[in-house]
């Protein structure tokens, strides 16, 4: 995981707070990491093999099962961009999970419960 600034910002460490977590989700398998990451209202988004993918918070968690890959050793992610302004934030996030690369985007808004994920859009590169 990255760990150097992207920014000068002063709201950088905690922007990166639901991005961590969400790495995490995925080192972990946790879906509860992941809802403490989003807003209960995120969409994630992608374009996959043709149709367009729009999963809700919910159906998204169902896929962790607390269960890690068996090569989660040998995975990396990677925080590659930030952007802060105001109680607005866009960040970049890869991760490298063998066979696929996948591009994360992200929408981050401050909010009464501190930073969280709005929205993702990715994209899954076979490598």
């Amino acid at each position: 995981m990255t760990t150097e600034r992207l920014t000068n910002h002063p709201e950088e460490a905690a922007v990166r707070l639901p991005l961590e977590l969400y790495m995490r989700g995925h080192a972990e398998d946790n879906a509860e990491h992941m809802r403490a990451a989003f807003m209960p209202t995120a969409r994630l988004e992608s374009v996959r093999e043709g149709p367009l993918t729009s999963w809700t918070l919910d159906f998204y968690c169902q896929r962790f099962k607390n269960t890690p890959a068996a090569d989660e050793a040998t995975r990396r992610r990677t925080i590659d961009y930030l952007d802060i302004v105001g109680t607005a934030a866009m960040a970049k996030v890869t991760l490298y999970h063998g066979a696929v690369t996948f591009t994360d985007y992200f929408v981050l808004l401050k909010t009464e419960q501190g930073w969280k994920i709005a929205n993702k859009a990715f994209h899954a590169q076979p490598q």
